[in-house]
């Protein structure tokens, strides 16, 4: 799933804050043109002062930026309205640079931004949603309840005293935040956006769930303690915080839930944005958000079906290959992943050894890395559980990007309420989509060749581009020879690809052919074979995104397609490694901008 860094085409901010551009003097590497270099960095300062939260994730928030370390985003109407301003301002001064003067790198940044302030600005006038690329202020997967307790723990670092007093300066503002969303919430409403009823029921049982807690026993104090205790900080860090939780957070949650459960009644089983007066605007905004071209829904939707037909192909090989012969590819898949002697129990040591599995993948393709790549980075990936106070809401998967400083890995989860969801066949291309050569691999080169590139590109989040790279990163790794002795583990793998192109027919089904939740559900499990519970999850994330799950097979055909176009291009002289090595180079950038990467590759090795 695509990282969960929350800031993707992000910021908002007409004037330059109050940090010194001298402070950005490394931020400026990466960008030869002197104009060009100091604009970015003029937006960077913008981004980070009004994403504090970004600016922590990415190891930020120190020297000139300490500051930002106590504050959250700020996600008021007021603070929409900015972050949408923004867009058509760095659009328009971006514009004021000739980007005929432009060559390499700095040519393809340049594209980059400007191609994610214009979606950014056209995304403005859908007047709902949390942010530019999910139209529920709250839901099961979004809002303060899901993710920021998640974003204290693991995203904001404690080292010292001041890091444990800048956590309580966030916790204060969690009440406020949470209020913010009410306020957009019951906004929303008035505009006829609310939550589907199977939506809503989660997300207010999140937060009912939270608010039944003593403030003491909650994760947000619980991180806290736990933190300075292991880095021998004293104070009264668990009485300040829980101060803060009963007095602060849990009236706000109150309020919010209250809101959430007065809107049960209003609430329909519509699943997708078709429901919205603007809904099918909306929708095709998504998938050109999403997927970062102009492709339509009834274009990805006959992408999935052919492409799903010809993984049925060849899993249908390998299951008769293995002695699974009755039913249709779907059918056997399914007995598959209910057969014991694939599964994990689905206990607490159960759950560790799914852990242990992943980690044993992560290492199986370590030594294969010189085989697709030139670059030698380290990448470390930490490997952790979605904590248990969210896994109802969560994806199943899902990557955070490591700190550009250093200070944090790469840390990928695995939701692992029920164990029955990840057979171990599956887990080796999870792994390779998530951590290497995927998610952690691609992010690696931002956070370990920083000076190569500018900062601002750790600031965008193109999701075609990185589900595209993870998903081709699972074919590196059955290319590259992973799966050579391994069928069951080839047969996951092709899973995998197969539960992809399900996604372009699902998301498009549900949002412009009006599905049903159910008929959505009940397709995806025929045709993946995939487990009810894992589908019912992944069905419900499509609905809070429209268009997000489009964006993984739609990236990972374009890095084919642009991979065949260099091999016919360049013959003899094509190295898989260059390829390679020359897509995750640029720093993840829209596939409508990949394409002039490539032939600059291709131009540049025939002169080489």
């Amino acid at each position: 799933m695509t990282t969960r860094r929350n800031v993707l085409i992000t910021g908002a901010a007409l004037g330059l804050s109050a940090s010194p551009l001298a402070a950005l003097a490394a931020e400026g590497e990466g960008v030869t043109d002197t104009r060009l270099a100091k604009l970015l960095d003029a937006f960077v300062v913008e981004i980070l002062a009004d994403n504090p939260q970004t600016a922590s994730s990415i190891g930020k928030d120190k020297g000139p930026r300490a500051a930002l370390k106590r504050r959250l985003d700020d996600i008021s109407t007021g603070g929409r309205a900015k972050q949408i301003a923004g867009y058509a301002d760095r659009a328009k001064r971006l514009r004021a640079i000739p980007r005929a003067g432009l060559a390499g790198r700095d040519l393809t940044t340049y594209d980059t931004v400007l191609y994610a302030q214009d979606v950014g600005a056209e995304g403005g006038r859908f007047a709902y949603g949390k942010d530019y690329a999910n139209p529920y202020v709250v839901s099961q997967q979004d809002g303060t309840v899901v993710n920021t307790g998640e974003f204290l723990n693991a995203q904001h670092l404690i080292e010292t005293e001041d890091d444990a007093e800048a956590y309580l300066a966030r916790l204060e503002q969690y009440g406020p935040a949470l209020d913010q969303e009410t306020d957009r919430v019951k906004d929303a409403a008035g505009k006829g956006v609310i939550l589907p009823d199977f939506l809503l029921a989660t997300a207010l049982k999140q937060g009912q769930d939270l608010r039944a807690m003593d403030a003491g026993a909650t994760r947000l104090v619980g991180s806290l303690v736990e933190r300075t205790k292991a880095k021998g900080i004293d104070g009264d860090w668990q009485a300040r915080a829980s101060a803060i939780v009963s007095q602060t957070v849990f009236p706000a949650l109150e309020r919010q839930v209250a809101l959430l459960k007065s809107q049960q009644t209003r609430a329909t089983h519509d699943a997708g944005v078709w429901k919205f007066s603007d809904g099918a605007d909306y929708y095709r905004w998504g998938l050109k958000y999403n997927t970062t071209t102009n492709r339509t829904p009834a274009e990805i939707h006959k992408t999935g079906l052919e492409q799903g037909a010809e993984m049925d192909a060849l899993m249908d090989g390998i299951l008769k290959g293995q002695g699974y012969t009755q039913g249709t590819v779907g059918e056997r898949m399914g007995a598959l992943t209910k057969d014991p002697k694939y599964l994990f129990p689905n206990t607490e040591a159960g759950r560790r050894e799914v852990l242990a599995y992943i980690e044993g993948s992560i290492a199986a393709i370590r030594p294969f890395i010189p085989k697709f790549s030139k670059l030698g980075l380290k990448a470390p990936v930490e490997v952790r559980a979605v904590p248990k106070e969210i896994e109802s809401g969560a994806g199943l998967g899902y990557m955070n990007f490591a700190a550009l400083d250093g200070s944090r890995p790469a840390i990928y989860y695995v939701n692992l309420k029920d164990t029955g969801n990840w057979p171990k066949y599956t887990l080796a291309s999870l792994s390779m989509h998530e951590a290497l050569p995927g998610h952690a691999w691609q992010g690696a080169y931002l956070a370990e060749r920083s000076s190569e590139i500018h900062t601002i590109s750790s600031l965008m989040n193109f999701g075609a581009f990185i589900e595209g790279w993870g998903l081709y990163a699972e074919q590196l790794a059955d290319e590259v020879g992973l799966y050579a002795q391994d069928p069951m583990g080839r047969l996951g793998y092709l899973q995998a690809l197969r539960f992809r192109c399900a996604r372009l027919v699902v998301d498009t089904g549900l949002h412009d052919k009006r599905w049903t939740r159910e008929h959505a559900i009940e397709w995806m499990v025929a045709a993946t074979g995939r487990s009810t519970g894992a589908i019912t999850s992944e069905v419900d994330r499509y609905c809070a995104s429209p268009g997000q799950a489009c964006a993984y097979k739609t990236g990972h055909n374009e890095i084919v397609r642009l991979r065949a176009k260099a091999k016919a291009a360049l013959g003899d002289r094509f190295d898989l490694r260059d390829f390679d090595d020359a897509v995750v180079t640029t720093g993840g950038t829209p596939l409508a901008v990949l394409e002039g990467v490539i032939d600059r590759y291709i131009t540049g090795t025939r002169k080489a």
